[in-house]
């Protein structure tokens, strides 16, 4: 970090290029700030992508506490010259959020809702607030929100969306973000701190009469009005999505000289937004979906303008390529049933005070139509499903499936007249297959006539990135030509400014550029986006010189065509890891607990790709700036299932540390954790030493110390008899009628709970299964592959499977009772081992208990005391998932099997438990682990009844609520379905150090 050489513009801009001593500047902003102030090279490199085509490192990053620290950092900056950006979320699409500036991330903190007025229906609310945050707390004000919903709206941000002049699905009802603000509080870069709104006569004189700086912005912004008015009202199209361009229609003496919504949509380049009033509009009580089919995706948009007849809430529409990328990568399997058969369909939603009344509008609208594919979808369920399906769109599409090409943004959200569009998407579709980007899917807002679609473009070639160019100025043309608009939601940023000319003509232009200049003259505030723009095809984040390095892996990497750089490319940028909340996803529990962007998986993945570029962070593997991001990794896997690009954060982890540790020293807990099926073997002979040793007062905390355990953790006791020499010992049972299945005995169920094992031996047995072990020592290798020792992993692997062979071979199923250990053998295995018949087989023939008895046992159902009914009322149970249950292994098959056996069952929406393995056993992981089950799944099990029973088929699971002292013990859905069997209270356990004796059948049970 030294001096920073800012790009140099042309003359006709801003002048000449300038230098930023970026160390002066950081030492400074430190001693004048609360919050962070990060201009180290990690830093840098998390923050010089957002979720565009383009790719700018920062000077640094900010990140501001109170909004007197954004007061203070812009003042520094201005002591500099250095250029800001105020960043939300970072998911823009055209380059807005990227920039070689000092970056204020005001995501993390500054996200107040500071005051709310209900009878006004207005709140008062900081830049950094997510959407869904603030309706959480306004919704319960008379059902009052926030009414543009983008895709992103779990983590975009209030400023964010000011920034773009966002819409999302809702605006069909709500209006844009600018229709949404009444005022705004801004601060210029030359230190104007002031509120801005609608300005009525009187109010501009008081504001001249004030004097000052902003008596100066106000006049000239009326000049400004007063000579450009005529060319506004005449080159402005009067459309529902224009959001290209500044938005000077709001100057107008018909708008009431609206300085904060002119201001909406500038995207950081003119001023930096502290707080926002808000509108808040009462959302319907209700809604009800139509569904409607078409031959394909224009003949869907030609109904578009019949539709918004009937006033919809909402109205979408997708054609059939999005539902076939969607299907072939596993998304939404159940929504996706309801479209099948057409080439396009319309979403529309209504509204109303009462499912009823909502239900009967679009039955209504669905008669009136008389279209003859029309589905009127009255499961809130299905419903929300199939909204999964649209908000989608972007991650689904990115990389197309089935060894099709990468598609980009660039051009992917054009707007016209909603009369219009039908006519646009087949003029538009022809222009894509002129240019071979028939990959691209299309859907969008129709409602509103925005089109949405991510494009095939090559952006590693010349001629490639100059057909990208061509597309993108032919694309320009077609869309004016109908009157439309370049942005309909996204902004214009680096991606479409300097197209502004082709759609609003020099003058306004001119004007775009005075309007800038009026708030920031020396162009300091985000340069180079919307006005005097940087070329559409530069600083681009791949482009014809882009050469990643290609490093040896352990793992295969074959959905990434054996590329570990295209792995890390892998990332679209959606950030939906950013979630605060769970919310029936795991993704990304450490990034939900410290809100940092490198504990996000996107952030890791930046680093990652980072990396192997080889400009930012240099230093390869040895990388400490990427150690770190991934060190709050908990490798739960939740990214991949929930990141809509299934980037698989704990594979990419494993890879890193087998060759950051590659010929030196590891972390301790890397021998005595990774190293644990050995030590478990060794101190299963002895558990009474072993335990001694591990709980003494002294000399426990002395042996954590030692083995880098956190001397706070209560180390699992080892079980007074093992359950394999156990099973080895017995009388064999079961009939076998309905065939034999392999009992996997991992080491935590084997040495830790063996009577789960035992009750699932019963279960087993009792459902008509014989049951058999392996007849040699195996293991799958997962705590090897957690700490990264990958080399020892494949070896354990193949070894194993050596063993596994001749079962497989013989058609046995692999049945898996700790979650983490069956993912290893259903995915992790052939990753790391590559192809070959025995480990299909393994991938293919490994099954949990549910999964089994539901498949292959469809009337066997034991069932629980009251769980018929006869009882008082049927037993209860909260239930955590454990995260690869979540992104593996699926957990439908375990609600089947609970509901069988008359369990009432409360799946929790908790994320993950925080223990994960080995991370949170560690002493410098304690308090991210503990915030994590805080976040929902600690607080349900010390509220629940004493009576509700606690399930969580993970070890970690079990452990993390044992340790965590809420009082409670958690057990596993074989002993409960083995409760049910015995006819005992599924709550009704020994302590889990039992000794399992010969000739028991269930001993825990």
């Amino acid at each position: 970090m030294g001096v920073v050489a800012l790009p140099v513009p042309t003359a006709r801009r801003v002048g000449q290029g300038s230098l930023v001593d970026a160390a002066g500047l950081a030492a400074d902003l430190r001693k004048r700030i609360r919050g962070g102030v990060r201009f180290d090279d990690g830093t840098r490199a998390l923050y010089a992508t957002d979720a565009s085509n383009y790719r700018q490192v920062p000077i640094g990053v900010v990140v501001p506490r109170t909004l007197d620290d954004v007061v203070a950092c812009v003042e520094t900056c201005r002591e500099y010259g250095a250029p800001v950006l105020s960043r939300g979320g970072g998911t823009s699409l055209a380059g807005e959020c990227c920039n070689v500036a000092v970056v204020m991330d005001f995501s993390k903190h500054v996200n107040e809702v500071e005051s709310i007025d209900e009878e006004a229906r207005t709140a008062i609310v900081q830049p950094g607030l997510v959407l869904d945050e603030l309706n959480r707390v306004t919704r319960p004000h008379g059902r009052l929100v926030f009414g543009p919903k983008p895709a992103t709206h779990s983590h975009c941000t209030i400023g964010g969306m000011i920034g773009n002049n966002s819409c999302g699905s809702t605006a069909q009802w709500s209006g844009t973000t600018a229709a949404n603000i009444e005022r705004l509080e801004i601060l210029t870069y030359d230190g104007t701190r002031m509120w801005v709104g609608p300005t009525s006569d009187d109010e501009y004189a008081r504001i001249l009469r004030g004097g000052g700086r902003r008596a100066d912005i106000y006049r000239r912004l009326r000049e400004l009005r007063d000579r450009y008015a005529d060319e506004i009202r005449r080159r402005f199209p009067d459309i529902p999505r224009r959001i290209s361009g500044y938005n000077l229609v709001e100057l107008l003496d018909e708008k009431g000289f609206n300085v904060a919504r002119a201001l909406v949509g500038t995207e950081a380049t003119c001023v930096t937004v502290l707080r926002a009033e808000v509108r808040l509009l009462p959302a319907p009580a209700a809604r009800a979906l139509l569904l409607l089919g078409f031959p394909d995706i224009a003949s869907a948009a030609d109904k578009v303008p019949e539709l918004n007849k009937h006033d919809p809430f909402v109205l979408e529409g997708m054609d059939a390529k999005l539902i076939r990328y969607e299907k072939m990568e596993g998304m939404h399997p159940e929504a996706l049933k309801h479209f099948v058969g057409r080439g396009a369909w319309l979403m529309a939603e209504f509204g109303g005070d009462s499912l009823d009344e909502a239900l009967e509008r679009a039955r209504e609208v669905a008669d009136k139509l008389g279209h003859d594919d029309a589905h009127v979808i009255t499961d809130g369920k299905q419903r929300d499903q199939i909204w999964g399906v649209r908000e989608s769109g972007l991650g689904a599409t990115a990389r197309t499936p089935g060894g099709g090409p990468d598609t980009w943004p660039g051009w992917e959200d054009s707007a016209v007249a909603p009369d219009r569009l039908g006519d646009y998407l087949r003029d538009f579709s022809d222009l894509l297959n002129e240019f071979g980007y028939g990959a691209a899917s299309l859907y969008g807002h129709f409602g509103q006539g925005c089109l949405h679609t991510s494009i095939p473009f090559d952006l590693v070639t010349a001629e490639g990135v100059r057909d990208f160019r061509r597309f993108v100025e032919r694309a320009a043309h077609l869309c004016v030509s109908y009157d439309g608009s370049l942005s309909g939601e996204h902004g214009d940023g680096q991606a479409r400014g300097e197209l502004l000319d082709i759609m609003y003509g020099d003058e306004i232009v001119r004007a775009f550029e005075e309007f800038k200049a009026i708030f920031d003259p020396d162009n300091r505030m985000n340069p180079g986006k919307v006005v005097h723009a940087n070329p559409l095809d530069g600083q681009l984040r791949l482009g014809a010189n882009y050469a990643p390095a290609e490093p040896a892996t352990y793992f295969g990497y074959a959905a990434d065509d054996g590329s570990f750089s295209r792995a890390a490319l892998r990332c679209a940028g959606v950030g939906e890891c950013r979630r605060h909340h769970p919310d029936n996803a795991v993704m990304c529990p450490s990034y939900q607990v410290t809100g940092d962007e490198e504990h996000s998986t996107r952030g890791r993945a930046r680093l990652l790709f980072e990396m192997l570029r080889g400009e930012t962070i240099t230093d390869g593997w040895r990388s400490e700036a990427v150690a770190d991001a991934l060190d709050l990794c908990l490798a739960c896997k939740g990214c991949k299932r929930d990141c809509p690009m299934e980037v698989d954060m704990a594979t990419y982890k494993a890879e890193f540390l087998s060759h950051h540790y590659a010929g030196r020293l590891r972390p301790r807990d890397h021998y005595t954790l990774g190293w644990l099926p050995l030590a478990a073997a060794v101190a299963s002979y002895v558990p009474g030493m072993a335990d001694a040793v591990t709980h003494a007062p002294v000399l426990g905390r002395l042996a954590k110390r030692l083995a880098g355990v956190d001397p706070l953790r209560d180390f699992p006791r080892f079980a007074r008899a093992r359950f394999v020499p156990w099973f080895t010992g017995r009388r064999p049972g079961g009939t076998g009628e309905r065939g034999t299945v392999l009992l996997w005995p991992d080491t935590f169920t084997n040495r830790f709970d063996p009577g789960i094992a035992a009750a699932a031996v019963g279960v087993l047995e009792a459902a008509g299964f014989r049951v058999v072990v392996p007849n040699a020592p195996v293991c799958c290798g997962l705590t090897w592959i957690s700490t990264g020792q990958l080399g020892i992993a494949k070896r354990v692997l193949g070894r194993t499977l050596e063993v596994l062979a001749p079962y497989l071979r013989d058609g046995v199923p692999v049945v898996g009772l700790e979650p983490s250990c069956t993912a290893v053998l259903r995915s992790d295995a052939r990753d790391l081992l590559g192809y070959s018949a025995d480990l299909e087989r393994l991938t293919k023939q490994t099954r949990t208990l549910a999964e089994l008895l539901v498949e292959r046992a469809p009337d066997f159902a034991p069932t629980l005391a009251g769980g018929d009914g006869s009882g008082d009322a049927r037993p209860k149970a909260i239930v955590q998932t454990h995260c690869h249950q979540h992104a593996v292994l699926g957990f439908d098959t375990e609600t089947e099997l609970m509901k069988r056996i008359g369990l009432d069952a409360e799946v929790l929406d908790s994320g993950c438990c925080g223990l994960a393995g080995n991370f949170g056993v560690t002493p410098n992981h304690r308090e991210v682990s503990l915030a994590c089950a805080e976040q929902a799944l600690l607080p349900a099990v010390r509220s629940a009844d004493p009576d509700t029973l606690v399930l969580a088929d993970g070890f970690s699971c079990r452990t993390q609520i044992d340790d965590a002292r809420t009082g409670r013990h958690a057990v596993h859905l074989a002993e409960v379905v083995n409760a049910a069997l015995r006819g005992v209270a599924p709550g009704a356990y020994p302590e889990r150090d039992v000794a399992l004796r010969p000739g028991v059948r269930h001993a825990r049970c």
